[in-house]
């Protein structure tokens, strides 16, 4: 097992290649992480959060993570010791066009850069505006939670393989050797959400790195498992606020 280790919660932007990440790691401090090109993803032992651009992924002190890239991304982090959003676990947040630019401004240069007077001051009154935006940004629901569960992990790690597989629940659970009724209790109680609303979420996330991997939305939707491209255009604009194939998807 890899050593997970705490890394600084800093102020920045960097590249990572398309596949690429950042290993399992925790922080002493909260920290925003924004793609500002690509797909990002953020993974715990409790499960992932998934973000195209109109997203950042909020990440509290003390969680251990590790992060994902899907197509070229860059990636952007603001680490802050207060937490402006009462929130002790992570989620997806709305990045609304001005949030956007205010994140791409104030990474530009870390907080460790020595600044002048003038400088410094400016840097202030953006991260204050920049909290303001952070606090008025609703939390959109990317979260894929993990089983914990035997039975119901093995099911899972099926649609893993196979996002399209439209097999019933009674069908994955012979496979496993569960009833359809334990399995619908064992979503319940150990993922928080049904069947159905777990399979969806499971096919967003799929859905998303295959966007950014260049894949044609009707294509997309053939291969995560959605009966038709407008049924699948209709659910990932509900979820993420735009499009599949809009420029920032």
């Amino acid at each position: 097992m890899p050593e997970i280790r705490q890394r600084p919660a800093n102020t920045g932007r960097r590249a990572i290649q398309a596949g690429g990440g950042i290993d399992p790691h925790w922080h002493d401090r909260h920290q925003i992480v924004y793609a500002g090109r690509g797909v990002l993803s953020v993974t715990t032992d409790a499960g992932s959060w998934v973000a195209p651009g109109t997203l950042a992924i909020w990440v509290p002190a003390g969680t251990v993570h590790e992060h994902r890239a899907y197509g070229e991304s860059v990636l952007h982090t603001v680490g802050l010791a207060e937490n402006p959003l009462g929130l002790d676990a992570p989620s997806a947040l709305v990045v609304s066009p001005l949030l956007r630019e205010l994140i791409l401004t104030y990474t530009s240069a870390g907080e460790e850069d020595p600044t002048s007077p003038a400088g410094e001051a400016e840097r202030l009154r953006l991260r204050g505006v920049l909290l303001d935006q952070l606090r008025r940004s609703p939390q959109r629901p990317t979260y894929l939670p993990t089983a914990q569960d035997p039975r119901l992990a093995a099911v899972c790690d099926l649609l893993r393989e196979d996002p399209a597989d439209n097999r019933t629940l009674t069908e994955l659970g012979r496979v496993v050797g569960a009833s359809e009724r334990t399995l619908s209790r064992l979503c319940k109680a150990d993922l928080g959400m049904t069947f159905p609303q777990w399979r969806t979420q499971l096919r967003l996330h799929h859905a998303l790195r295959l966007l950014a991997g260049g894949e044609s939305v009707t294509r997309v939707a053939h291969q995560t498992g959605w009966a038709s491209t407008s049924a699948f255009i209709d659910t990932f604009r509900r979820v993420f606020g735009h499009t599949p194939g809009s420029r920032r998807a």
